[in-house]
């Protein structure tokens, strides 16, 4: 059963970068960032620590900090150079965030680094490990966020609410991927060779990001978004793995409404992407739509590779208050919090602040 209302196509820009929401009319007008505290996420690693070798795996604790500053500081104190400093994921600066860095072990050992403090930022915890923290390797994210505003009516929010918990929200890539005003898609030079090495990086995710927004505001406008159909990839949840779906028989069924798997969609590249038929043609139609895009990307060499439309939303709670609603809710790594806010509210003055 479709889940949103068909509805007639937007611009194709404005399809990826103002999506379409899946339940409907926002609950109201909220407010994220009045303070650093208003929004908080602690980083779920999925693996205990080691307890020795090489690096020392370091539970940080920063507030209005930026990540990588934060770990620049830490290699200073450590005494080694900043890209041995290991961290899984980048995280808002105007937040308050917990997460997870690992410095090779010098003369610091895990017991010298307990109580190290630093501008915007504090250890919390010091383990001994046996290797440098990759990008990605987290489990999720723990949120907690608190919209300020009129307060909703308690029943249209618990009924979004159950909705959300029961069949996830569209896994839009968020605002911070395009950077503030699109900076990121300012520039789609049809030779990747013509962007700088400190922007390539940048502006070939947001452009990849772009597509595939598209692709799923698409399936949200048509209330397709969460349904498997005859040339889906189905993704396992929470992982990377996908396979095909040549009949979307009472199974597969049955295991995308227990949200274990999910429909994919395209991360643009070389290529034709991994789905057939009907799936195949609309995702080729919608991207063929943006040219220099895909020129960029396949000028570059990316590979097709695939991303979940859909979002699982866990331990989903939220609290009304005089100037708003206290949420909380965990989400699988690369998500976006906004993915949920914005199925409830409409974010004001929400811009992107530096990771």
């Amino acid at each position: 059963m479709a889940l949103s209302e068909p509805s007639s196509p937007p611009g194709d820009h404005a399809a990826a970068l103002d999506p379409p929401r899946a339940y409907g009319a926002p609950l109201g007008r909220v407010r994220v960032r009045a303070e650093p505290e208003d929004f908080c996420v602690e980083e779920c690693l999925g693996f205990a620590p080691a307890g020795a070798g090489a690096h020392v795996l370091l539970r940080v604790r920063k507030r209005d900090a930026n990540t990588a500053w934060v770990a620049g500081e830490l290699a200073r104190i450590g005494g080694c150079r900043p890209f041995e400093v290991g961290y899984a994921g980048l995280k808002d600066r105007r937040a308050v965030a917990v997460q997870w860095f690992t410095v090779p072990r010098g003369a610091r050992g895990p017991e010298q680094w307990s109580e190290v403090r630093g501008e915007g930022f504090e250890v919390l915890e010091a383990h001994g490990h046996t290797r440098k923290l990759p990008r990605g390797a987290l489990e999720g994210n723990r949120f907690r966020i608190r919209a300020r505003g009129a307060p909703p009516e308690a029943q249209a929010l618990q009924a979004r609410l159950e909705r959300i918990g029961a069949h996830g929200v569209p896994n839009y890539f968020g605002p911070q991927r395009f950077g503030r005003d699109g900076g990121n898609l300012a520039r789609l030079p049809a030779d990747p060779g013509a962007l700088r090495p400190s922007e390539r990086g940048f502006v070939l995710s947001a452009v990849r990001s772009l597509l595939f927004n598209a692709v799923l505001a698409e399936r949200v406008r048509t209330g397709r978004w969460c349904e498997l159909e005859a040339g889906d990839r189905a993704q396992l949840d929470g992982r990377g793995s996908h396979f095909a779906v040549e009949v979307a028989d009472e199974t597969l069924r049955e295991r995308a409404a227990r949200l274990e798997i999910h429909p994919s969609g395209p991360l643009w590249g070389q290529g034709a992407p991994d789905s057939e038929g009907a799936v195949r043609a609309l995702e080729t139609d919608i991207v063929r739509r943006f040219p220099a895009a895909c020129a960029l990307l396949e000028a570059a060499g990316m590979r097709q590779e695939r991303r979940s439309l859909r979002l699982a939303v866990r331990e989903l709670e939220a609290r009304i208050e005089p100037d708003g609603v206290l949420l909380q809710f965990r989400l699988t790594r690369g998500a976006y919090a906004t993915a949920v806010l914005r199925e409830l509210f409409v974010l004001e003055d929400y811009e992107p602040s530096s990771t």
